[in-house]
């Protein structure tokens, strides 16, 4: 079967935003790290609040972003999502395209989605989404069709909001043999449908990726021991740890990854940029220590940049670094 790697996510278009100090959680209430989910409304609101620290507006979501990063990296691939018929969708749908990106994006009279990201002077960012045209992505929308010519799904874990359609689409996946990957995607979400994902992951998923709070929020534990209990449901699971690396294991073996000593500016997209490079050395057969060495190159470059997006030099850079790794 040829190798292509199919995202589903909530396509919305991210609104970096570099802040000075906290105030601005602590005025809408928001904690630090954390995905919200805000209406019309209340983005508005949040964006007046912050139009004075020059946002920048470029493509995102988290299944974007990390087949954005596949397709950099010479994999073939296409995105799943619903947009807007407004500027907004166009920019998503372009940004895409020009990257290589096969789109499958169904189309709505609802605005399509922003993510405002709020990046503290430590580089923390704290979200707030709202979903627009992606939320009204739905379980009868997914059709066989759909899955043709794909070895791999790739579905980030804000989904779980809408059970029926996760399901779905790793149904449909998984009967076509293909191999199913989920991102938690938020510690706030994991917390919210535990159970729900629980059930999930062994029924259909294969990869799973998460970070130390995601881990902690679905298992009760830290670590290696959070680690364990993943992988009771599932082949393979990464835990991102942050600057203390990422912790991965296939089956029976676990192996614990470093981190590239780069200076943070932004972490918006460092997990999205890790599981590109982690599936692209799963799909070239690297081990499972390499697979998150590729990873980590990925994220410790996306980080010394505002927003996902970076230049053809870098991801220049970054190929020849994944090549020494192999």
């Amino acid at each position: 079967m040829e190798i292509k790697v199919l995202g589903m996510g909530n396509a919305l278009v991210d609104i970096l935003v570099r802040m000075p100090n906290d105030n601005i959680l602590s005025q809408f209430n928001m904690p630090r790290g954390s995905m919200q989910l805000v209406d019309a409304s209340q983005s508005a609101e949040i964006y007046e609040a912050v139009k004075g620290f020059n946002p920048q507006t470029v493509s995102g979501g988290s299944s974007s972003n990390t087949i954005n990063g596949l397709a950099n990296l010479g994999i073939a691939t296409g995105m799943l999502g619903k947009i807007g018929r407004n500027e907004l969708g166009t920019l998503f749908k372009n940004d895409l395209e020009q990257s290589g990106v096969e789109t499958h994006l169904l189309m709505s009279d609802t605005p399509t989605g922003n993510c405002i990201s709020l990046i503290s002077p430590d580089s923390e960012r704290t979200m707030a989404t709202y979903l627009g045209a992606a939320v009204e992505l739905n379980a009868s929308e997914i059709t066989d069709d759909l899955f043709y010519g794909f070895s791999h799904l790739y579905v980030e874990g804000y989904l779980v909001q809408n059970y029926d359609l996760i399901e779905t689409a790793f149904r449909k996946a998984h009967d076509r043999g293909m191999t199913c990957c989920l991102d938690l995607a938020s510690y706030n979400v994991v917390e919210e449908h535990a159970e729900f994902l629980k059930k999930l992951i062994k029924k259909y998923v294969d990869v799973v990726f998460a970070n130390e709070e995601e881990a902690t929020a679905f298992t009760g534990k830290e670590d290696t021991e959070a680690l364990n209990e993943i992988g009771e449901l599932c082949d393979i699971v990464v835990v991102k740890l942050g600057r203390r690396g990422s912790l991965v294991k296939f089956n029976d073996t676990v192996a614990r990854v470093g981190i590239l000593p780069q200076a943070a500016i932004d972490t918006t997209g460092a997990g999205d940029l890790y599981a590109a490079g982690f599936i692209y050395g799963l799909i070239n057969g690297f081990s499972p220590e390499k697979c998150g060495e590729a990873g980590a190159i990925l994220a410790g470059n996306v980080i010394e940049v505002v927003g996902t997006k970076m230049d053809s030099q870098r991801w220049n850079r970054i190929r020849q670094a994944i090549k020494k790794i192999q």
